[in-house]
């Protein structure tokens, strides 16, 4: 097997799968924490669902490069949401559903509509679960997602201290001056970032695993915001590598893999915290 991996790792194309599958671990697991924290864990959901809807409308446009417009589209929608959620009328879970569950029957409806493909149920599960879209990558979609990750990575170690207050007290955070909105905002924006990101690695429907199981399985052993925030980002890293490994070699579903890799260390973290 160790050979037969060698022997893949020479391939330019999967050289490309890991480097971009590492960095999109390492970016989805910083702000896991936040958002299971925050009880705001199906952001992931309802955005990765939006980012399908835009992917069917570049579609339909025939763009040639879809990411740019799709980027733009999901960022919007964040900050749709974030302003939508805070409405007394409608509440921050019923706005993420009224615009997951629209984003994707629109999507799937225009797929339909203008699709040129002749194998469109193979297009849209591809768009959903991942499939082998992480082994087509070019160059550029590479340098694109090392850019992105690396500005998430910098924006969350500057602001780190001002995201752990919001985190954990926003009340107190406004208090002492903090302009919470803002970072709230900026958390969302982020999430945008890491779902477009994300759905070439494991598809939009699973993009929310990626996100939070990594911090919920080191909560099961840490408690502090700074330890549990390394653990899953350490922990992310080594399950996106492993799962995107054993997809390439035994030629299984990459997105699926790598979450199936992410609950069984859910599980072995949390038989390690109830021996603790």
């Amino acid at each position: 097997m160790m050979y037969i991996l060698s022997q893949y790792l020479q391939f330019p194309f999967v050289q490309y799968a890991v480097i971009v599958g590492v960095l999109i671990a390492l970016c989805s697991s910083l702000l896991g924490v936040t958002l299971v924290l925050k009880r705001f864990s199906f952001i992931g959901d309802g955005l990765s669902h939006v980012a399908f809807g835009a992917i069917a409308i570049a579609s339909a446009l025939n763009l040639t490069n879809e990411t740019p417009f799709v980027m733009v589209v999901t960022v919007l929608s964040a900050i749709l949401l974030l302003r939508t959620g805070q409405n007394a009328k409608i509440k921050g879970d019923a706005s993420i559903a009224m615009l997951s569950v629209g984003s994707l029957a629109i999507g799937y409806l225009l797929m339909n509509l203008f699709s040129t493909s002749t194998n469109l149920s193979g297009d849209v599960c591809s768009t959903l679960f991942g499939s082998t879209s992480i082994l087509t990558l070019t160059k550029g979609e590479v340098w694109l997602c090392g850019i992105m990750s690396l500005f998430v990575v910098a924006v969350f170690i500057l602001f780190y201290n001002k995201i752990f207050a919001v985190t954990f007290d926003e009340s107190f955070a406004k208090s002492a001056g903090t302009n919470a909105n803002a970072y709230n905002l900026l958390i969302a924006v982020i999430i945008a970032v890491i779902i477009v990101l994300a759905m070439n690695l494991v598809g939009s429907l699973l993009i929310s695993a990626l996100v939070i199981f990594p911090a919920l399985s080191a909560m099961r052993v840490f408690k502090s915001f700074k330890s549990v925030t390394i653990c899953s980002a350490v922990l992310s890293v080594i399950c996106a590598l492993i799962g995107l490994l054993i997809a390439i070699v035994a030629g299984t579903p990459v997105g699926s893999t790598i979450v199936a890799v992410d609950i069984l260390a859910f599980a072995l973290f949390t038989v390690i915290g109830i021996m603790k």
